[in-house]
């Protein structure tokens, strides 16, 4: 249906703490910075194998200086909750949706619009130019730094109810969809009904029929047993 745009966040407190940390005129010390980064997906993940990744080159890269814990499977809460706590400095970092972002950051609900890019090529060449920095800078009065651009693949619906072949097969089903005005209009403007709650309760809500089901991408349907 859509491709699904995912941002890195940096807390701006933190980023200056943290780059003042290393400045030559103070006095380093001898205990390593740890900063905790906070994922919704389980550690399998694609985009937390990234986030460990990311950890590892800043480890490497710091001589051992800073470390970056990260906490995978919502351990930290849901992605709302952690936007708030990134914020406020509880969090160094989290890696989001551009949905619950969308509250902090409303220029952010542009980037939600389906059919938006012509191609995966298409998409990055619009967020790795000024375009893309212009979103990211916008994030600074909400206290946030963003450092990059995640591709979470297209979206699309699945259900419990019926094959879902055309825009009318649509009608009526009870669809998940993130915490965000923007995807709750999109999804009631199809013809389904939308539930907007945390991804973490998804796979009970399927289960108990508090929906029919939802729409995301591949690899959080799969990883999460939504089948």
């Amino acid at each position: 249906m859509k491709r699904g745009i995912l941002v890195f966040l940096l807390v701006l407190l933190t980023a200056g703490f943290s780059f003042a940390a290393g400045s030559a005129e103070k006095e380093v010390s001898s205990e390593p910075i740890v900063l905790r980064l906070a994922e919704t997906h389980g550690a399998d993940y694609p985009t937390t194998q990234g986030d460990y990744e990311f950890a590892r080159l800043v480890e490497e890269r710091t001589n051992g200086r800073i470390k970056i814990e990260v906490y995978p499977g919502s351990q930290l809460g849901e992605e709302r909750a952690v936007i708030e706590q990134v914020q406020f400095g509880a969090i160094d970092f989290t890696r989001v949706s551009i949905s619950p972002l969308a509250a902090f950051a409303p220029d952010f609900n542009a980037l939600q619009m389906p059919y938006l890019y012509r191609s995966p090529d298409h998409m990055w060449e619009v967020l790795n130019s000024p375009i893309g920095d212009e979103f990211l800078d916008s994030l600074e009065p909400s206290g946030f730094v963003g450092l990059s651009w995640f591709d979470s693949g297209a979206r699309s619906f699945y259900n419990s109810v019926r094959p879902i072949k055309s825009v009318a097969d649509l009608a009526g089903l009870k669809i998940r969809v993130q915490e965000s005005a923007l995807m709750v209009g999109l999804v009631e403007a199809l013809g389904a009904v939308a539930t907007p709650m945390p991804f973490g309760e998804v796979y009970s809500a399927i289960q108990t029929g508090v929906i029919d089901g939802a729409e995301n991408n591949w690899p959080s349907y799969y990883s999460t047993s939504h089948y």
